[in-house]
């Protein structure tokens, strides 16, 4: 040892909680970043350093760091996932100077699990974005390898579309869009810490000493914060498919008074498709009809390739079981909180031992690649264990595994801190979006960046917020369960989440949302117009639809499906509530077909389910009468008498904005509710 310097100290295995293997592998993981703080040390001639530790040197390197002002803006947006691309821009596209900060440029609009937009409640949340004025549904249509309607068998309020997508395309042309947007500069670097001055947003501090100062930040971090990904006993501090993790921010934000959780997520291996005998297996082909999720693309997408299914088997399922200690999420390794509804394969073989097998869809991640999705398969099992089961499954047995199955881990924080605007309630100006708040999948993470950055726009500009009620939008529905009842897990959407959604369908998104994006500013002139012209036409449908039949011309159709010839005329509306389709109708009477087929299918679903459309309208109206009595936001619910010790303190801490969202918290029941009103006609006295 050389004269003068202190003895060597083991690092502090700072790595996993649990086994004899990862505490004895724990130092190598930090070794090449002790390594370069090191370097950086001596380089720069810093002394004086404590115990090495990796985060510790850090922060003396970075107090060493000169500062220096990045970019000035009106906002920032950290990351650039599908909340982060929709988030940047909305503040773009309503005319603010927006820079967006991401770890690395080829991970913009990235697909790090399954290379699909849309699915069941999934394909509503990319309509809505669209009608709004979004770009995921133009993007998804560009880049569609193929097209589903899903639940065509069931009624119309859960039909939704579903893309398989080419993922690096998926990336090429949203990164296109964002290079390309006024107003919208792009920077590869990683925040640090959220600058704030007297309670509100000033700017943004990079690990470099960048500075963007701004008076907003939505930030969108993604599965990327703080995280690990996981496979057997090996932990690695990484971000998905081997990208960088965002390490600082964390701090930031628990100093600023975020509350920091942990979930959980994961994804299968992908396949070399030269390997897979699909022989073996179902060929899943696209739908012929097929719809775009935007009504500005210029022409439907096409089908490009077929997917496949096969499935697991009880030899699957007995490699699994008998490898089950070896599982991260069973020997103790994962100890956050992962998704209900997209649980790995141990999860579904442990839970479900009377199935006898299990689906796993193989699907194309790109014209480009060879990559094979393997959906259904998702696992952190070892790498050997991952072999054996994969073999096992019919059409795999000599498939070649690319890239290997992983759980992730990240921070998130809790939404019940958050306003329906996505602002942050104890410091103004800052948003969150996505993944940070406790959601899974990319859909729902750009409904968020959208309506954080439309929201951080219209603050900004002085206007007041755009919050979507439930009886509006899934995305109203989505923000209010988040904000309202918070989540204790990955969230995800479903239909049966929405008790309106016979009124909030995919096919009436643009009716529903388009006139409000526009008024928003962020729903361009070309998007008005065209929502115009598909109005008008639907209007003249409606119309056409009420004109009556003789009784002659209609009886013989009519008793074709089962019915009594009629007395009298009956209109085409009356035969479509007889429940017999348009299409049978247009072709029998020849009529009908100058109009666009999607929005024939609007009309016939309003015609159709005309009763319960009324009888949910009128729902509706009645929940409208607890939304618009609005609650003082200095009320001190532990001070109302009447009201339960529960209901208190779930009061005080979501703070509602009106009485139907105190009544949509978890444990305020109906009487708590009638102790608010009477308490509200006091306050008029």
């Amino acid at each position: 040892m050389k004269p003068g310097r202190a003895p060597r100290k083991k690092l502090p295995a700072q790595g996993r909680r649990g086994t004899k293997a990862q505490e004895k592998f724990a130092p190598f993981r930090y070794f090449s970043e002790v390594y370069t703080l090191l370097y950086l040390r001596r380089r720069n001639g810093i002394k004086n350093v404590p115990p090495r530790r990796a985060e510790t040197l850090f922060t003396v390197v970075m107090e060493n760091i000169k500062e220096f002002i990045e970019y000035t803006a009106d906002a920032a947006v950290i990351g650039a996932g599908h909340a982060g691309c929709e988030a940047a821009l909305a503040l773009a596209r309503t005319g603010l100077k927006t820079v967006m900060l991401t770890l690395n440029l080829d991970s913009i609009g990235f697909m790090p699990c399954n290379p699909s937009i849309g699915g069941t409640a999934k394909g509503h949340l990319v309509r809505e974005i669209d009608a709004l004025g979004g770009e995921m549904g133009l993007n998804a249509d560009k880049t569609a390898l193929q097209l589903r309607m899903l639940n065509v068998g069931k009624g119309a309020a859960v039909q939704s579309l579903r893309a398989q997508s080419d993922k690096n395309a998926y990336h090429r042309e949203m990164k296109k869009t964002l290079e390309h947007a006024p107003n919208l500069r792009i920077l590869q670097a990683e925040a640090s810490e959220i600058l704030v001055e007297n309670g509100k947003c000033a700017g943004v501090r990079t690990t470099h000493g960048g500075v963007v100062l701004c008076r907003a930040v939505v930030i969108c971090t993604g599965v990327y914060l703080n995280s690990e990904t996981i496979t057997g006993a090996v932990v690695k501090k990484s971000g998905p498919n081997g990208f960088s993790n965002a390490t600082f921010l964390t701090e930031s934000l628990r100093n600023l008074g975020f509350k920091i959780r942990r979930f959980k997520t994961g994804t299968p291996a992908r396949l070399d498709g030269r390997t897979v005998d699909y022989e073996k297996c179902e060929i899943q082909e696209g739908d012929e009809d097929i719809y775009p999720f935007s009504f500005l693309s210029p022409a439907p997408p096409k089908n490009k390739v077929p997917c496949y299914l096969t499935y697991t088997n009880l030899k699957t399922h007995e490699i699994i079981l008998q490898n089950l200690e070896r599982s991260p999420l069973y020997n103790g390794t994962i100890r956050s909180t992962g998704p209900r509804y997209c649980p790995s394969i141990e999860t579904k073989v442990v839970r479900f031992q009377d199935k006898q097998r299990h689906q796993i869809f193989l699907e194309p991640e790109g014209e480009d690649t060879l990559e094979v999705y393997a959906q259904g398969l998702s696992t952190s099992m070892p790498h050997d264990v991952q072999r054996a089961m994969y073999a096992s499954v019919a059409g795999l047995e000599r498939a070649d595994i690319v890239r290997y199955g992983y759980a992730i881990e990240y921070d998130c924080i809790d939404t019940l801190d958050v306003l329906p605007t996505l602002e942050f309630k104890k410091i103004e100006g800052i948003y969150t979006a996505g993944q940070i708040n406790g959601t899974s999948g990319y859909e729902e993470a750009a409904a968020q960046g959208l309506m954080a950055g439309l929201n951080a726009s219209l603050k900004l500009r002085g206007l007041p917020p755009f919050i979507l009620r439930r009886d509006e939008a899934y995305i109203g529905v989505l923000i209010d369960d988040l904000v309202t009842k918070g989540t204790d897990e990955p969230y995800r959407m479903m239909t049966s989440r929405a008790e309106h959604r016979i009124c909030l369908r995919q096919d009436n998104a643009d009716f529903r949302l388009t006139e409000k994006g526009y008024a928003c500013g962020l729903a361009t002139e070309e998007r008005y117009r065209a929502f115009l012209r598909r109005k008008e036409i639907y209007e003249q449908l409606t119309e056409a639809l009420r004109a009556r039949v003789s009784p002659k011309d209609a009886a013989e159709f009519i008793v074709r499906y089962g019915y009594d010839a009629p007395a009298g005329s009956v209109s085409y509306a009356d035969m479509l509530k007889r429940n017999i389709p348009l299409k049978d109708v247009c072709d029998y009477f020849g009529a009908f077909f100058e109009y666009p087929k999607d929005i024939r299918e609007t009309a016939e679903i309003s015609v159709r389910y005309e009763g319960y459309l009324k009888q949910g309208l009128e729902q509706i109206e009645r929940a409208k009468r607890l939304e618009d009595k609005l609650l003082p936001d200095d009320i001190d619910y532990s001070q109302i008498k009447g009201l339960r010790l529960e209901a208190q303190e779930k009061l005080n801490r979501v703070r509602p904005l009106n009485l139907g969202q105190a009544g949509r918290i978890s444990g305020v029941n109906p009487a708590d509710v009638s102790v608010l009103m009477v308490y509200l006609a006091s306050l008029k006295k």
